[in-house]
């Protein structure tokens, strides 16, 4: 990856009560502009002016209304990502108007910090950006694998011996491997206390080869940003491979979509935890949603330099030990964009009813 792109939606209520989210827009690079655009000329006219009963509403609505258009297309994931994005901004408009923020008005009970962990950590040069990350506060990091099987199981090891006194180590194939593959790197390492791995095969692989690679190891399996709606979810959860389960509030369902699997989540006693790799508004609203549901997940914060998630939201937050703290600001606490971010705009746009 040569860039770091986001696209934050901002919308406005009748009052001129405002809310920010973000759409999903990680890979590809010129996907940004594609989602904006689809944003503006193909749902656009699905919001502006419309009442929604519900702060569920316009999530469900959205998913109804834009079914047929996305399957003309075949783009389902833009289309998700756009309605998660206007859900997400949809809930903070709501929290904001409330004068609450956004994990309070889910949940009054909800604490103002979430553990971390660091992620986006290359392999080869693991050891110096972990003493780096640890200096920060972090106690867990999460390492890229995937690029070479063999000397992989060799450094993993390295990395893991170099982790101080309740370090945690979490590894992130990103469906690099097959079945086969995986299970060799899951014997590689099985003697090392590995709290994950992720993705080690195609999200679409069969059933029959995730059970395969999940029984080969102790070592718990983790995935979920490549599951989009609730059956996929309902099915991926049921299906007994996974021990960490990880949707993306940003890439599919906002806060609405990943409440509800996050209640199948919590009923089969696995263990949540948002994935999240984008700018500081998802990050921050990953943040609210984790602290709401509580549990033992921890947030995921990606490492490498990005202006997008450094200089927005809660991400600029003092961490302690790898804790983020949310601050209690009405809603996700966002008013507006720093003026420092102007120079990376490529497109802008507004639209009113």
């Amino acid at each position: 990856m040569t860039s770091r792109p986001a696209v934050f939606v901002r919308i406005e209520d009748e009052d001129g009560v405002f809310g920010w989210g973000e759409i999903f827009a990680n890979w590809p690079a010129a996907g940004a502009e594609h989602r904006a655009r689809l944003l503006l000329e193909d749902v656009a006219d699905l919001v502006l002016g419309k009442p929604f009963s519900h702060r569920v509403s316009l999530f469900w609505e959205l998913e109804k209304a834009t079914h047929i258009r996305a399957l003309q297309c075949g783009e389902w994931g833009p289309f998700n990502h756009v309605i998660a994005g206007l859900d997400i901004a949809f809930h903070d408009l709501l929290a904001r108007k409330a004068g609450v923020p956004l994990r309070i008005m889910l949940n009054p009970d909800a604490p103002d910090k979430v553990p971390t962990y660091a992620s986006g950590i290359h392999i080869n040069n693991a050891e110096a950006t972990i003493a780096k990350c640890r200096d920060q506060g972090f106690q867990a990091f999460k390492v890229k694998v995937g690029f070479d099987l063999t000397s992989e199981i060799g450094r993993i090891h390295e990395v893991y011996a170099e982790l101080q006194g309740g370090e945690r180590l979490f590894a992130d194939a990103n469906q690099a491997w097959d079945a086969n593959e995986a299970i060799e790197f899951l014997n590689g390492v099985s003697d090392i206390d590995l709290g994950w791995l992720e993705e080690p095969i195609p999200a679409d692989s069969t059933l029959d080869d995730w059970r395969k690679v999940a029984s080969s190891s102790n070592t718990p399996i983790a995935g979920g940003e490549n599951i989009a709606r609730v059956q996929p979810f309902t099915d991926a959860i049921q299906s007994s491979v996974f021990g960490v389960v990880q949707p993306d509030i940003a890439k599919w369902g906002g806060f609405t979509g990943c409440l509800s699997v996050i209640q199948t989540i919590k009923k089969h006693n696995l263990l949540y935890c948002p994935h999240f790799l984008g700018g500081g508004i998802g990050l921050t609203a990953s943040a609210h949603l984790l602290a709401a549901v509580g549990g033992d997940g921890q947030l995921e914060v990606d490492v490498n330099p990005n202006s997008l998630r450094e200089l927005v939201g809660a991400s600029v937050q003092q961490r302690d030990r790898g804790q983020m703290s949310m601050g209690n600001e009405p809603g996700l606490g966002i008013v507006d964009i720093p003026e420092e971010l102007s120079r990376f705009l490529t497109l802008s746009r507004e639209l009113a009813f």
